[in-house]
C-alpha cells in the first residue's frame, strides 16, 4: 500500500466541447472535447504533483461515462469510489476570449447523474478511511439537493475525524438561478481547514465584502478557517492575465502575499483548480505557508499556459517556476 498521504475530491466531471482556436461556439464546424470539472481538475493535478487522489463522482453506464473513468484513470486519478447510474453526463461548452470578446461559457448539465445522485449511496466513513484530505467547492452544493447533501455529509464526515478539509469557493452564476447560496455554502465554510476563493466568489456565495488585506483575516475569524487563500487573476489583454495570491494564517495571524506572474494565456480554465491543487500539495509536504502559497500560485500559472481543463504540471515544473521568480 502506498505511503503517500491521500486526497479524496468530490463532485460533477463534465465533458467540456470548445471550438479551435478562436472560432466561436455554433458557427465552427468542429468541436474539440475534453474531460474536466473542477474537482476532477484539482485530483487529476494533485496526481502529477506526486499526491495519490482519488476522485467520487456518478457517471452514466454509457459509453459517455465510460470514457470518463478511462480518462481519469489514464491521469493516475483513483476511480475505486466512483458510482455509475443516472442517464446522462453533463455537458458544457466553452468559447475562447478573443480581442474585445469575453470568454463564453453555456452549461448542459440539469438532469446529469450526479445531480440525481442519492446522498445515501456514498459511505464517507469509507471511502475517507486513511485519507489526509477532502476536497470540495462551491459548485456541488448548487446542483441539488442530493449533490448538496452528499457534500454535506463528506465534510461532517471528515471533520469528525482527522481529515482536513478544503473549500474552493467557485461560483457559477448559472447554477444558482437567483437562489441565495448562503445557506448551503456557510455551514461548509465553518470550520474549514483551507478556505480558497476569489473576492467576486465571495461576495457571491457568503455576501462578505472586505477592503484590502482585511477579507483574509475576517474570513478566518468569521467562519474559524485555519488558512484563507484569496486568488486574483489581472485581465491585462485578451490573452494576457496576471495571476496572484494572497494567503493569511489564523494560527500566526500572518498575511502573505506571493509574487505576481504575467502569463500568456492558451486555456483560462481550470487555473484556480490547479492553484488549489498546488496549495494542497504542499501543505502535504510540510511547507510553510509561505512556500507553499508561491508553490501553488505557480502551479495555477502554469495551468493556464496549457490548454484543456487538467493541469499536469509535475512538481519540478513548479518548483522550477517558483525559483526563477524569486
Amino acid at each position: 500500500m502506498s505511503s503517500r498521504p491521500r486526497v479524496v475530491a468530490f463532485g460533477e466531471m463534465l465533458l467540456r466541447l470548445s471550438p479551435p482556436a478562436e472560432e466561436r461556439l455554433f458557427e465552427s464546424a468542429e468541436l474539440h472535447t475534453f474531460f474536466g470539472g473542477a474537482e476532477a481538475n484539482v485530483a487529476v493535478a494533485l496526481s502529477h504533483l506526486g499526491v495519490r487522489a482519488d476522485y467520487v463522482t456518478r457517471l452514466p453506464e454509457n459509453p459517455l461515462g465510460d470514457a470518463a473513468v478511462e480518462v481519469l484513470q489514464r491521469e493516475g486519478v483513483g476511480t475505486e469510489w466512483i458510482l455509475r447510474g443516472g442517464d446522462r453526463l453533463g455537458l458544457y461548452f466553452v468559447e475562447a476570449t478573443a480581442d474585445l470578446r469575453a470568454m463564453r461559457v453555456v452549461y448542459d448539465r440539469a438532469g446529469s447523474a450526479l445531480a440525481q445522485i442519492d446522498p445515501r449511496e456514498i459511505d464517507w466513513t469509507r471511502v475517507l478511511a486513511g485519507a489526509a484530505w477532502f476536497h470540495a467547492t462551491g459548485i456541488t452544493p448548487a446542483l441539488g439537493d442530493g449533490p448538496a447533501a452528499a457534500v454535506a455529509a463528506a465534510v461532517a464526515c471528515a471533520r469528525g475525524s482527522t481529515v482536513r478539509v478544503s473549500l474552493d469557493l467557485n461560483y457559477r452564476e448559472a447554477l444558482w438561478r437567483g437562489r441565495d447560496p448562503r445557506g448551503l455554502i456557510e455551514p461548509l465554510a465553518r470550520g474549514t481547514d483551507v478556505l480558497i476563493g476569489n473576492r467576486d466568489a465571495v461576495r457571491a456565495l457568503l455576501g462578505v465584502e472586505a477592503d484590502g488585506d482585511a477579507l483574509g483575516p475576517h474570513l478566518a475569524e468569521r467562519y474559524g478557517c485555519r488558512l484563507v487563500a484569496v486568488t486574483q487573476r489581472e485581465i491585462l489583454g485578451a490573452r494576457e492575465h496576471a495571476w496572484s495570491a494572497a494567503l493569511y494564517d489564523a494560527s500566526t495571524h500572518a498575511l502573505m502575499h506571493s509574487q505576481r506572474h504575467v502569463i500568456q494565456v492558451v486555456d483560462r480554465v481550470g487555473g484556480g483548480d490547479s492553484f488549489a491543487a498546488g496549495l494542497i500539495a504542499a501543505l502535504l509536504d510540510e511547507q510553510t505557508p509561505a512556500a507553499a502559497l508561491e508553490f501553488a500560485v505557480a502551479a495555477g500559472a502554469l495551468k493556464l499556459a496549457v490548454p484543456g481543463d487538467f493541469g499536469r504540471a509535475t512538481a519540478a515544473d513548479v518548483e522550477r517556476l517558483v525559483r526563477q521568480c524569486l
